[in-house]
């Protein structure tokens, strides 16, 4: 049977372990954070604990399965995932935390289990994938797709505004955007963005076309 330190120092590894990937998915401002990594870790890590506890109860008994209930752990953990998961226009947000919620329930499980090499190691491969590795992502796009959006619209009040929240609702990664005025009446916009996608590109220039005053669009490498 488990020690109560030994649940203890369980219980208190998997807060820790399931804090670290929170914070950094909290740092980027994901819908779930801090708060929600340590509670699905910690809940997964009881569940485990209480196979082990359920096992050492009925052993000899009846027919235990250790790891029935840590198999509905990864099944379930499916409804929160989906809950991070944001479609807005084309474009889909929050996979990367559904995952990262995920396998949170998995290092719980781990932990639980007192695998905690396992669960330790495991947080480390997932810190440098969320950290270390999407700057590479990111570097790798801004080097390989970069494109120019030109538009010229009607010099109206807010029109900046409203072309650079139309780029943000298709999450456009944009460096650069450098405003001339003809003559008071039109406004020329040229941004340097990152996209690669054609799809994309036809659906901004039309979005974009629907805005008000606007003359002319062109997406260009």
């Amino acid at each position: 049977m488990v020690s109560n330190f030994e649940i203890l120092v369980r219980l208190a590894l998997a807060c820790i372990l399931g804090g670290l990937i929170g914070m950094e998915r909290g740092r980027n401002r994901q819908p779930a954070g801090l708060r929600t990594h340590i509670l699905v870790c910690v809940g997964a890590t009881l569940v485990m604990l209480c196979n082990i506890f359920l096992f050492e109860l009925y052993k000899g008994i009846a027919n235990v399965d250790p790891a029935r209930l840590s198999a509905q752990v990864i099944s379930g953990i499916g409804f929160l995932g989906a809950g991070t998961i944001i479609k807005e226009g084309l474009s889909i947000r929050g996979l990367t935390t559904a995952a990262s919620l995920w396998v949170v329930a998995c290092l719980g499980i781990a932990v639980g289990l007192g695998f905690y090499v396992g669960a330790i190691l495991t947080t480390s491969f997932i810190l440098i994938i969320l950290i270390i590795f999407s700057k590479l992502e990111y570097s790798f796009n801004m080097k390989s797709t970069k494109t120019v959006l030109v538009l010229k619209s009607a010099n109206l009040e807010g029109q900046i505004n409203l072309i650079v929240r139309k780029l943000k609702e298709y999450e456009i990664l944009y460096n650069n955007i450098s405003i001339e005025s003809d003559d008071g009446d039109l406004i020329t916009l040229r941004v340097n963005m990152t996209n690669n996608n054609d799809i994309l590109n036809n659906k901004i220039i039309e979005e974009l076309y629907k805005l008000q005053g606007i003359k002319y669009v062109q997406i260009s490498d």
